[in-house]
């Protein structure tokens, strides 16, 4: 074993070391699971909560460092990212900001929150094509595509860069999911126009921390349709009309944080953004391809791993066995994130023998 390759064990290993992950938990596709450190801040701030101790104000602090944790990890200015609750209110600026009749182009078999928001009030023509004709489907016409890095149900990684190079040729802005992917696989949100992240599958947080990412010459092209108070640079100075603060900068597009979640997601994501994703997708991809190799399938290279289940009696199995998998779309789903190991194959193999 090369000196590079124990040493990216090593960091994996270390990352492990923070999560109570139980043996067989292959389904950080549909839920991460908290480390340590997220849960004993979250009880640590609860309790303050209920003797009355905290004020809003004290988590300003913790929005902003996860704020940076996050822009760290995707390789962008802090300035470019926006928080919110959810990934389709955050889409919805996109869709606000698009004229009537612009043409939005989606993959078949996309994520619903990103395709939703440009559906409502039915003024935009959304066009869908098969996941691996989206570089070519992009024409003149097309105002924007939007597809996620690695599709949710079947984790496939779609190959950004022709997608991206078509766009750029014809004048599209793009917009891309980051859901399956921040956390375990190296992304850099400044390759696209605008991106979005649900971050409690991956990078383990609390559910109810989101994040949207714009290019500075792509702000405009934005209307901040959930725009309340923090949606400025100095929210302090934004709460009662008339004043209004100025914003720059992404935050234009937050929305009020859930702050114990933050809490949470401060500590997931921080440990995440110092990690080396490189080595984290390595280990998953390897876990994924040593499982295909065991059920006879081609090796798909990748961190999620399915194949067709349509009466879920392959998944049955597995949950009989005490192992956590997923089935949607009439497949099976299994997931290998940083706590698996080569027992969690093991283990699933014998269920499925």
């Amino acid at each position: 074993m090369s000196a590079n390759l124990r040493s990216a064990k090593s960091g994996v290993s270390e990352l492990a070391a923070h999560f109570d992950a139980p043996s067989g938990y292959l389904a950080a596709a549909s839920n991460g699971i908290l480390p340590r450190a997220a849960v004993t801040a979250m009880v640590a701030d609860l309790e303050r909560c209920g003797r009355g101790q905290v004020a809003p104000a004290d988590y300003d602090p913790v929005v902003a460092g996860t704020r940076a944790s996050y822009a760290e990890l995707v390789g962008v200015p802090s300035e470019w990212v926006a928080i919110g609750s959810v990934t389709s209110t955050l889409v919805a600026n996109v869709a606000a900001g698009l004229p009537d009749g612009a043409e939005v182009l989606v993959g078949a078999t996309e994520f619903n929150s990103v395709v939703l928001p440009f559906l409502a009030g039915a003024r935009l023509n959304v066009r869908t094509v098969p996941l691996a004709d989206l570089a070519a489907a992009i024409t003149a016409q097309t105002a924007l595509v939007a597809f996620s890095l690695v599709q949710s149900a079947t984790g496939e990684l779609i190959a950004a860069e022709p997608i991206r190079a078509a766009a750029r040729r014809h004048g599209a802005l793009t917009l891309v999911d980051l859901t399956q992917a921040a956390g375990v696989l190296p992304v850099q949100a400044a390759d696209f126009d605008f991106t979005v992240c649900h971050s409690y599958k991956w990078l383990c947080t609390p559910r109810g921390v989101a994040f949207l990412t714009v290019r500075p010459e792509a702000i405009s092209r934005l209307v901040p349709v959930s725009a309340g108070w923090y949606s400025a640079d100095d929210p302090w100075r934004n709460c009662y009309w008339p004043e209004q603060a100025p914003a720059a900068t992404a935050r234009s597009f937050d929305t009020a944080p859930a702050w114990q979640a933050f809490v949470g997601a401060q500590q997931s994501i921080g440990l995440f953004a110092s990690a080396d994703t490189a080595a984290l997708w390595a280990h998953a991809s390897a876990l994924g391809d040593q499982l295909c190799r065991g059920l006879g399938l081609p090796e798909q290279h990748r961190a999620i791993i399915s194949w067709p289940d349509p009466e879920h009696r392959q998944l049955a199995r597995l949950t009989a066995a005490g192992l956590r998998a997923s089935g949607p779309m009439g497949l099976i789903r299994v997931a290998f994130h940083v706590w698996n190991t080569e027992a969690d194959v093991e283990a699933a193999l014998t269920a499925l023998a």
